[in-house]
């Protein structure tokens, strides 16, 4: 498959679309309140600052905008290479592997200060977005994103009309899929705010945190007992006793 749809229905798992939009709503969350007061998530907001920017003869600030879009760019082409680079099959799959590649851009944030670098750090962000929203589009078959809400308010709203019309009740459980990733990402950004004003930037590590807890959802069950056993068996081994 080669149309950057998921593949695997390990990959469409609801806690792990949750665990996702709650991540997506903290990183929104994390770059308004400590990088610049800008939302990295989606493209769109960068295009509008870069066109105001431009009309205001700002070069410096236009091309750190562009800059975020062409990284957004460059998430969703890495997405699709991925994709289609990996054999089937693999024990980790490539849906995991970009989960991997999220986590492992999201690190050196902890180390770019605050400040004149903001637009490298929104500029990460906006890539490990666009890797997510292109990996992960489906859940139990319905179309869905992770790291922006508006077409999920489209989606669940346009459901809630067919149900109250014609009383379909799998009408209402898309209403209910829709407006719960909608809730995952907005507690994402209330719980972000009140963990980052209490404790600090510090506190960003709960992004690959859930990132990693979203790995373990989408693995198969199959492929965790066999994890399980392999841990086991190396515990068990005369130099670990």
């Amino acid at each position: 498959m080669a149309n950057g749809m998921t593949a695997h229905p390990d990959a469409e798992r609801l806690a792990a679309a949750c665990v996702l939009s709650a991540v997506g709503g903290f990183l929104d969350i994390y770059t308004y309140l400590y990088r610049g007061h800008v939302f990295a998530n989606a493209v769109t907001g960068n295009m509008v600052l870069f066109g105001f920017t431009l009309a205001d003869r700002n070069w410096s600030g236009s091309s750190r905008y562009l800059l975020a879009i062409l990284f957004y760019a460059l998430g969703v082409f890495t997405a699709e290479m991925v994709h289609n680079r990996l054999p089937a099959g693999r024990r980790i799959s490539w849906n995991q592997t970009v989960i991997l590649l999220e986590i492992a851009c999201l690190l050196p944030v902890f180390f770019i200060p605050r400040g004149e670098f903001d637009f490298v750090v929104n500029s990460l962000i906006a890539f490990v977005c666009a890797l997510q929203v292109q990996t992960f589009r489906r859940v139990h078959g319905l179309p869905f994103a992770s790291t922006m809400c508006t077409g999920n308010l489209r989606s669940g709203t346009e459901a809630f009309f067919h149900f109250w019309n014609a009383r379909d009740g799998r009408e209402l459980g898309k209403t209910l899929h829709y407006y719960g990733v909608i809730v995952c990402f907005v507690a994402g950004a209330l719980c972000g705010t009140l963990l980052l004003r209490t404790f600090g930037l510090g506190v960003f590590f709960l992004a690959p945190a859930g990132l990693l807890a979203a790995f373990f959802l989408i693995t198969p069950r199959r492929q965790l007992a066999l994890w399980r056993r392999r841990m086991k068996m190396l515990y068990r081994t005369p130099g670990n006793r």
